[in-house]
């Protein structure tokens, strides 16, 4: 029995194929204009793995860039003459990385856009509350979506095999898992991942607390970051979390 069916992610919603191809050239060191294609496309497939083993509903361009990447991988595989390679002139990874610089590009832009928006925004609210200073060296890298999933996929692993099914009379709703972090973040406000999961564990808590997080994230509630590159991944409140606030609409 299957105890997270009822729940899907749809990751899409969050982050779409290329991001997540950014994100691995990134978190390898790689340059976009010579993606080494056999091992991209490796790590992607290992993703969509990690995405099957938390529930994530796979939409169909997640699908449609593996099977593009593998057809990147293919022509690079086949031999070819020195007539052929001066006739086409193009790298077949030439495409591919003309959309991720482009994709790259309005990300960007549209980020500078939102900030724009929230900064007219914040002139006419109630000054936040002075915050203590920080040394710049203590405040952790920014992370994402496919980090937090990474994190998640690393700890299903760790489950027994045997606990993947086990049954329990009641299941916790993904709003009440949001609750119960909201209490653990009233209490300290950055904690590690590790501490905000139960033990022991099982796979059913280890899915609905990625997918509260997820919902916590997208409803700027939290920020999701890392000390660094394969350090230990934090959660931070980042609003002030007050009982009842209408404002989240957790219960849709």
């Amino acid at each position: 029995m299957e105890l997270v069916s009822d729940y899907k992610v749809n990751l899409p919603e969050f982050e779409g194929p290329l991001d997540l191809l950014l994100y691995l050239i990134r978190k390898n060191d790689l340059e976009i204009y010579d993606i080494p294609i056999s091992f991209i496309t490796q790590e992607y497939l290992k993703y969509l793995e990690a995405m099957k083993e938390l529930n994530i509903d796979l939409a169909g361009e997640f699908l449609a860039m593996a099977a593009e990447l593998m057809l990147i991988k293919s022509r690079m595989l086949l031999p070819s003459t020195e007539t052929e390679e001066q006739e086409e002139g193009q790298d077949p990874r030439a495409e591919l990385a003309r959309r991720l610089l482009e994709y790259q590009r309005f990300k960007m832009a549209g980020a500078k856009l939102n900030g724009r928006w929230v900064l007219g925004r914040d002139v006419f609210v109630r000054p936040a509350p002075k915050q203590a200073e920080v040394d710049e060296k203590d405040i952790p890298l920014q992370g994402e979506v496919f980090q937090l999933m990474n994190a998640f996929s690393d700890v299903l692993k760790r489950i027994p095999k045997e606990m993947y099914h086990e049954v329990t009379a009641d299941r916790m709703s993904i709003t009440d898992r949001i609750y119960q972090l909201i209490e653990l973040l009233k209490e300290k406000t950055t904690l590690r991942l590790v501490e905000l999961l139960p033990d022991p564990l099982t796979r059913y808590d280890v899915v609905i607390t990625f997918i509260a997080l997820l919902e916590m994230a997208r409803l700027k509630m939290i920020r999701v970051h890392q000390e660094d590159r394969f350090g230990s991944l934090f959660v931070t409140k980042a609003m002030e979390i007050l009982e009842g606030e209408a404002s989240w609409n957790l219960e849709n």
